[in-house]
Order: C-alpha cells, then structure tokens, then sequence
C-alpha cells in the first residue's frame, strides 16, 4: 500500500487485541489498539483512522456506546463490531447506529481481513462519488473522447441521445476500440454521473466467481465463511453497470440477470431475502450475440432486453484518418505523465503508423506511443522508437501478403514464447483477458514450441 490505511482495535481482551494488532500489521495497515471505550474515544479524537473494530461487551462504555459517540465525530468512520453473543436485535442494533457490518467471536483474521478492505473499497467508491458531485464543470464530454470520422461522430451524437435516459446499451467492437471509454461518456453525462460507474470484465471469471461478484454472498453461503459480500449490483444502485464480454456468461448467470433487470431486484448467493437496486446497464461483447443466439450460447430473452440500443465501435483500421490525431494526443499525454519535453512524430514514423492494420486497435496505438515516448531519445519519435513487433510486422504489411488474422496469430505466438507460455503473464502483456487467450490458442491451433 502507498498510504496505510489506518485501523483502531478497540477489545478489553488483551490477547484479542494484541492479536489483531500483529496480523494487521503484516497485512500493511498502520495499527491501534484501546483496551476500553474511553480509551477508544480519546485516541479517536487525536487522529483520524479509516476503519474501527470494536468489542460489543466491555467493562464501563460498550461497543454500541463507542460506535455512537465515533459516528458523532466522523459520520464517514467505518465501524466493525466484534461480539462473542450475535443476535438480530445486537446485529440491527448495530446497523442502525450506522455499522458497516459486525463478527462473531472467535474471529477468523483471513475473514474479517476481507471484510475490513471490502469496506474500504466501498468507502472509496463514496469518496470518488462525492469527488464527481463536487466536480460539476469537470464532467466528462462526449467531445473528450478523440475522433474525427464521420463514424465518431455519429457515435458522439448517439452519446448525447441516450444519455438523458435509462435505456440499455449494447456496445459492438473489437478489443481495445474503446468500449469502456465510451460507456463511460455515457454514464458520466447523465443523470446518473453521480452515483457509481462499475465494471465487471465477465470473461476474466468462472462461473462461480462471476455469480459473487455480481449477486453478492450472505454469510455461510460458503462453508467457513461469516461475512456479507455485497455484489456489483447492489453497489451500483443509482450509477451505471457495464458488463464486458457479456456473452461469456454461462445460462445460469444469463437468467439470473435477466431477472434482475426485469425486477430490479434479486438475491445474494445463499440468501433468500431480496435485494432492490436502481442500476442501469450497459454491456458489451465483441461478438454478434445474435449468432451466439442461434448457436445456443446466449438466450434469446436476454437478447431481446439488452439490444434496446446498440452502438457499433468501428476498428482503427476503418477510421485511419483518426490515427495521427490519436497517436498526437497520447503524445501529449505520456509526455506530461512522464515529464518528458513534448516530442513530435517523425514523418516516416506517422506514415508507419498509418500503413499499420493495428490488431490491438486504439489500446495497441496507446502502448505503442507510451513506449515511443519512454525510451525515444530524440526530440521527435522515430519509427526505431515503435514496439518491435510493429516493425517486424511493417514488411509483411505492405507486401500485402499476410491477412490480420496471420498477423494475429504470429503476434500471440511470439508473446507466449517469450514468457513460456505463461498465460497470466502473456494475457497481461496482450491487454487481454485469460479466456480470450485460450480462445485464440485454440482458434490458431497454437501450440507450446510451435510455430
């Protein structure tokens, strides 16, 4: 961690306290502890800390004493409360005097860990939120996003359009085109810009994990487990869900989903109560779902629910005349962030890059720049200063002999080789996710030591 987020342990037992004080240090976290609730409250007001775990049952002031007096000096403090007698009158008692959560004793620290940085997250969310509410001339426009063809444009008026509302939007593009950019230009003008604009990359998880992540887990929901996870749904009431690779998800999520947006409501994993959410949805995937319709990949329901507007994402290669306009601004960009004096594209550089197909599209022009601008040493960049594997390309390009596919395909080869076949590792380096690296080995029949 860069900042150590800051914890008090408030617990009149001594091996408690001093328990939770080791694993939590380990853990990163700048630690605490107050053997009582007077103690507590004393070095509360001496310094401000992120997260409080508090004992219920204590000598003199309790727990739930503690917890108001703390929501009274910062209504925004975090407050766990650890009892050895859970109850639901304890537990609403609890919640009602504004506690994130609480646990049984004897505490798992792996468990309450994850809930700890579970509630820091969320906190952070409400900080950014809070950021975007007091940041109004700072929104993000349409405009912002780079482009100058007739199919940006017609994509930035189709921004402006369905902004104002809460129509479901499905986005059609290769990988790197901008999917996200542009969900995010829509939520961030409209009237939603200020509540939560949450993204989940479906392909990148199992079945199981994807079901969590969007539902949530009640506690005992898995073996061992004592904690409530809420889910992306439930975090993203009044802001704006983007799914990415929707059609990866398996038909039992497909349902579940269809009937949370049917409803507006649905369950956590293991729980039977229901759970209200005011989201709007906005998903993306790089193939035709109407072919994974006809395929029996995708259900057709869903479908029907998810295509109420759709926006096609056109490749770089089809809106070339925005390259050199794109390669500028990323210059501009990297060269800020870096601190580097502000470089100029060479002309032999700028027509390489225009003769490119750029598989990667716009996320490929972006990393090629990034680097150009990290090791260039001239004052303008030069073709040298492009990936190599660009370069290497270049030939076989203007030859004219090799399709993108083989261009592909020798790409992700060569990115495997180098790491042997390590696939988290290569998937990173390809900007893809895991899934869609086997899915491509298995589309060009690749093969460890292969070619």
């Amino acid at each position: 961690m860069i900042k150590k987020e800051k914890i008090l342990i408030v617990d009149d037992e001594r091996i408690v306290r001093e328990s939770l004080f080791h694993w939590f240090e380990e853990e990163g976290f700048s630690v605490e502890i107050a053997e009582d609730g007077e103690s507590a409250l004393k070095t509360f007001m001496k310094d401000k800390f992120d997260i409080a775990l508090i004992d219920l049952k204590m000598p003199g002031m309790g727990g739930l004493e503690v917890l108001k007096k703390i929501k009274e000096l910062d209504k925004e403090a975090i407050v766990i409360i650890i009892t050895a007698f859970a109850s639901v009158p304890t537990a609403i008692a609890a919640l009602k005097e504004g506690a994130y959560d609480y646990v049984t004793k004897p505490v798992d620290p792996d468990e309450l860990t994850h809930l700890v940085k579970k509630a820091l997250e969320q906190k952070a969310l409400q900080l950014e939120n809070k950021i975007l509410k007091e940041s109004f001339d700072e929104i993000f426009k349409p405009e912002n996003i780079v482009g100058e063809t007739t199919p940006m444009k017609k994509i930035f008026d189709l921004i402006g359009n369905i902004a104002s509302n809460d129509t479901t939007v499905l986005l059609r593009g290769e990988s790197g085109t901008g999917k996200e950019l542009i969900a995010r230009a829509i939520h961030n003008n409209s009237k939603r810009r200020y509540f939560p604009f949450i993204s989940i990359k479906c392909g990148a998880l199992t079945e199981y994990m994807l079901e969590a992540e969007l539902f949530g887990i009640e506690p005992d929901a898995v073996s061992g487990t004592q904690i409530r996870r809420k889910g992306k749904l439930e975090l993203a009431d009044g802001g704006t869900l983007y799914l990415d690779e929707v059609g990866t998800m398996s038909s039992k999520i497909q349902a579940e989903l269809l009937n949370a947006l049917e409803t507006k409501q649905f369950t956590r994993l293991g729980g039977q109560e229901f759970v209200k959410s005011d989201f709007r949805l906005i998903v993306a995937n790089k193939e035709a779902l109407e072919v994974q319709v006809r395929q029996c990949k995708f259900r057709e329901d869903l479908l029907y629910k998810l295509n109420v507007y759709t926006i096609e994402i056109p490749p770089l290669r089809d809106r070339k005349e925005d390259i050199s306009l794109l390669a500028n601004f990323f210059v501009n960009k990297f060269s800020t962030i870096v601190n580097k004096p502000l470089k100029t594209i060479s002309k032999e550089a700028s027509n390489f890059l225009m003769n490119y197909d750029w598989p990667g599209n716009v996320r490929e022009l972006e990393n090629a720049i990034e680097r150009a601008v990290v090791i260039g040493k001239e004052c303008e960049i030069n073709v040298s200063d492009l990936p190599f594997h660009l370069a290497s390309s270049s030939a076989e390009i203007d030859e004219g002999k090799k399709s993108l596919s083989v261009i592909e395909k020798k790409y992700i080869l060569k990115v495997l080789n180098e790491n042997n076949w390590n696939i988290s590792r290569s998937a990173q380096i390809l900007e893809i996710d895991r899934v869609t690296l086997y899915n491509k080995i298995n589309k060009y029949r690749l093969r460890n030591g292969g070619n």
